[in-house]
């Protein structure tokens, strides 16, 4: 199959991050603090998906929040006492690394109230989005900046129209863990069209070993059908399965196409990826990278030695 070749769409400017979720895998630690909020070597990971984003070209940033979020808007607010003080001391640096989370993007909030899933969490954006393609970042997968995939992904929805998912091959024995799509090949290597989709399935059942992974730029028609979805797996209204009524019927919001990350992808909703993350970043820093890769290549000697 090769791509159709359409005229252009209206450019997007909006994205949509659900973050309402509980954190219930980090506790105590998200007692209190919002997830999102749990750093990165020294950025919060709400703050590496806003500024990938911004990168794709998306000024326009809602945020889907609940209780205890409020450490998300304050972070992307200005701190004015804080600021001074560093005015105050001369501390340049850290002044704009305190100011660059203020300035990154235009950004809004609404409150989930009832947490009903991922889709709910979409649904929840219509009325800031309106009738206008938007992207969804969800914030458990960091993407590498230096791989490129929301603009990408973006590229190929203005081109296509309708709604793309971000695919990644996995192992088939992990699929039961994400959504799984059905595809054929277009014209395109890193660009297939998707002709089914299923939410966790059994390794032996699964159409394929292509994970959908967390971006997606959707239809506004997605709204539609998810105010008709009845909730699924879990008592929660999935996203993936309004995204299948897409794929079977293409007249509610166009074609559903993926593209395939073959990227650095940093999975933080589990803890031992979390740590992983954040020794893989922190090893590729120019500032911190020399002497903390010395120091683990010590640490990783010595308890080899001890084994």
């Amino acid at each position: 199959m090769v791509l159709r070749m359409t005229q252009s769409h209206p450019r997007i400017s909006k994205a949509v991050i659900p973050a309402a979720g509980l954190g219930t895998r980090f506790l105590p630690a998200t007692k209190a603090t919002p997830k999102e909020m749990l750093p990165v070597v020294d950025k919060p990971a709400i703050q590496y998906v806003v500024e990938e984003a911004v990168s794709a070209g998306l000024s326009d940033v809602l945020m889907i929040t609940g209780r205890n979020k409020r450490p998300l808007e304050d972070h992307f607010d200005r701190n004015y006492e804080l600021e001074e003080a560093l005015i105050k001391k001369g501390d340049q640096e850290r002044l704009a690394k305190v100011q660059e989370s203020s300035d990154l993007a235009t950004m809004h909030y609404v409150r989930q109230g009832d947490p009903r899933g991922l889709g709910h969490a979409v649904l929840c954006a219509a009325p800031h989005v309106g009738n206008e393609p938007f992207a969804v970042l969800l914030g458990d997968d960091l993407i590498d900046p230096r791989d490129p995939l929301l603009s990408r992904m973006v590229e190929v929805q203005e081109r296509q129209g309708g709604s793309v998912i971000a695919l990644m091959e996995v192992d088939p024995s992990q699929i039961h863990l994400y959504g799984c799509a059905a595809v054929e090949p277009t014209g395109e290597a890193d660009v297939v069209k998707v002709t089914n989709l299923v939410e966790k399935p059994d390794p032996a059942e699964a159409p394929s070993n292509y994970a959908i992974i967390g971006r997606y730029v959707l239809d506004p028609g997605v709204f539609g059908i998810l105010r008709r979805t009845e909730p699924g797996r879990g008592g929660e209204i999935q996203l993936t399965d309004a995204l299948q009524k897409l794929v079977a019927d293409e007249s509610v919001g166009g074609p559903v196409h993926g593209v395939v990350f073959k990227g650095r992808r940093y999975d933080t909703g589990d803890r031992g990826d979390y740590l992983r993350a954040i020794v893989r970043l922190a090893c590729e820093r120019e500032d911190l990278g020399p002497d903390f890769r010395n120091w683990l290549r010590g640490y990783v000697t010595e308890e080899m030695q001890g084994l």
